[in-house]
């Protein structure tokens, strides 16, 4: 009999899609890492983590029963993917789980920092009455977009509903699929050049790590605004400090950070012309349930040789 161990909080309805399958038992535990991770998984076949829960190397090397490892979500930045390719453990993903809600954080994101309504709240909240928080229109501006993969097309298709003009950068995608979406397709350079807004959605890669950095800052329009609800190493977070102190950049809106939690103190948390949020592009109740759902059926397909979405390695 098959086991799979969960090491997160799992929304419920993926977990009775689980637990209905013949021959598989189920284990709920809290997020495990380290030597309480390799022990809870002697004898289990399949393991499923959100975020908190890192499988690496080390931990592969000490779980010869594991055969797939199903990831709630679509990043598996906490998954070593290639060394479980080596052990013969397959890692699964969500597609598409994540998708609507991470671009409409995007936007809700764009919003927020286009009309100043984080700080206004605030200052509401201490009683002042400051309507001196002028902002700019969405419509008629450019937004760039890095990265048209799932959440990226969705985040074009909403800008155009908003009538924006939408430019972006994709290398693997083809002109014809861009003209679908109804994107310009241009050279990364190019694309932060005309862009009003910028919006990066490319995945977390050796070659996409500060793909926002000193010289997008260097070419980019004065003023442009930078919204971030991918991974924080996409963007070079020292260099954007810099470009929002010297007035180059007009603002961002980070989900992200290259370090979470970023503390308290981090500059770019407590800068007047940045607004956070901590990391909640899929947080809603929809996504949660949806990615949960995915993931239980993938890694039970998976474990009795049915058809299976989401293998990233």
């Amino acid at each position: 009999m098959p086991r799979v161990l969960i090491s997160a909080k799992l929304e419920q309805e993926g977990v009775k899609l689980l637990r209905a399958v013949p021959g598989i038992e189920v284990i709920e535990s809290e997020p495990l890492n380290g030597d309480a991770l390799v022990a809870a998984l002697r004898g289990v076949q399949g393991l499923i983590v959100r975020s908190e829960t890192k499988v690496k190397a080390d931990v592969l090397e000490k779980t010869p029963d594991l055969k797939v490892i199903g990831r709630a979500g679509t990043g598996f930045d906490n998954i070593d993917a290639k060394a479980a390719a080596a052990r013969g453990i397959a890692v699964l993903i969500a597609p598409g789980g994540n998708t609507v809600t991470t671009a409409e954080h995007t936007l809700a994101l764009m919003f927020a920092l286009a009309r100043h309504i984080p700080q206004a709240n605030e200052k509401l909240h201490k009683g002042e009455f400051d309507r001196k928080l002028v902002g700019v229109e969405l419509t008629g501006k450019t937004l760039g977009v890095l990265g048209l993969g799932n959440i990226g097309a969705v985040v074009a298709d909403r800008a155009l509903g908003l009538k924006m003009k939408v430019v972006g950068y994709d290398p693997v995608i083809s002109k014809e699929r861009a003209a679908e979406i109804g994107v310009e397709l241009l050279p990364l350079d190019e694309v932060i050049r005309q862009a009003d807004f910028l919006t990066v959605h490319t995945p977390m890669l050796p070659e996409t790590k500060h793909i926002v950095g000193k010289h997008a800052f260097a070419i980019c329009k004065p003023g442009m605004r930078l919204i971030n609800c991918a991974r924080g190493g996409l963007v070079d977070e020292a260099a954007l400090l810099e470009a929002l102190n010297n007035g180059k950049v007009a603002g961002a809106a980070l989900d992200v950070f290259e370090q979470e939690p970023p503390g308290a103190d981090h500059p770019l948390v407590k800068h007047p012309r940045v607004v956070c949020t901590p990391h909640l592009g899929a947080s809603t109740i929809d996504a949660q349930n949806r990615v949960a759902e995915i993931i239980c059926s993938n890694v039970a397909n998976f474990l009795t040789g049915k058809d299976y979405i989401g293998k990233v390695n």
